[in-house]
C-alpha cells in the first residue's frame, strides 16, 4: 500500500493534538495514560511529539477519555490554526475549555449508551 505524503496542514494539525494532549496530560506519567488507554507508551510518545500526524480515530477516542477530554472540544482545538503568539491564549485556557465540554463518558452516559 502507498501512503501519500502528509499536507503541511496534516503535519500542523498533528503537532498541535501532540501538544494538547501533553498539556491535558499534566503531571500523570506517559506510561499510565497509555497503559489506561490501551494504547503503547510509544504510539502516545509519537502522538505527542508529532511524529504520528494523523492517528487513528480509536486511539485518539481512547486517550481522550483517560484524559478527561470531548473529542469535540479536540477537534476544534487541533482544528483551527496555530493562536498568535501574542494572543494571550494560555494553555490552561485551552485545558479548560477543553475539560468544560464533558468526557466520552459523559456524553455517552446523556445520550444513554
Amino acid at each position: 500500500m502507498v501512503r501519500l505524503p502528509h499536507t503541511l496542514a496534516e503535519l500542523e494539525r498533528g503537532e498541535r493534538l501532540g501538544a494538547l494532549l501533553r498539556r491535558a496530560r499534566g503531571e500523570r506519567s506517559m506510561l499510565e495514560v497509555a497503559l489506561d488507554a490501551g494504547v503503547s507508551p510509544e504510539t502516545l510518545r509519537k502522538i505527542e511529539t508529532g511524529r504520528v500526524a494523523t492517528p487513528a480515530f480509536s486511539t485518539i477516542a481512547a486517550i481522550t477519555e483517560v484524559l478527561g477530554l470531548s473529542l469535540d472540544a479536540v477537534w476544534a482545538e487541533v482544528s483551527r490554526p496555530a493562536p498568535d503568539p501574542g494572543s494571550g491564549n494560555s494553555a490552561r485556557n485551552a485545558r479548560e475549555r477543553l475539560v468544560s465540554a464533558g468526557s466520552i463518558a459523559q456524553v455517552r452516559s446523556r445520550l444513554g449508551r
